[in-house]
């Protein structure tokens, strides 16, 4: 794994329990959870990218 891969995806991760406390102490927000779906899959392709 490479050094972007796992900022890609600690990032991803830190922002799910970010999202998710935010959506369980103040209400659900639609645009923080696509902004999450985004960087999950932006971390995905880093991976798949990265393994080449």
């Amino acid at each position: 794994m490479t050094g972007a891969t796992r900022v890609m995806t600690a990032a991803a991760l830190a922002m799910l329990v970010l999202v998710t406390a935010y959506t369980v102490v103040v209400g659900d927000s639609g645009w923080l959870w696509l902004g999450w779906a985004t960087l999950a899959v932006l971390a995905g392709g880093t991976a798949l990218v990265g393994s080449r």
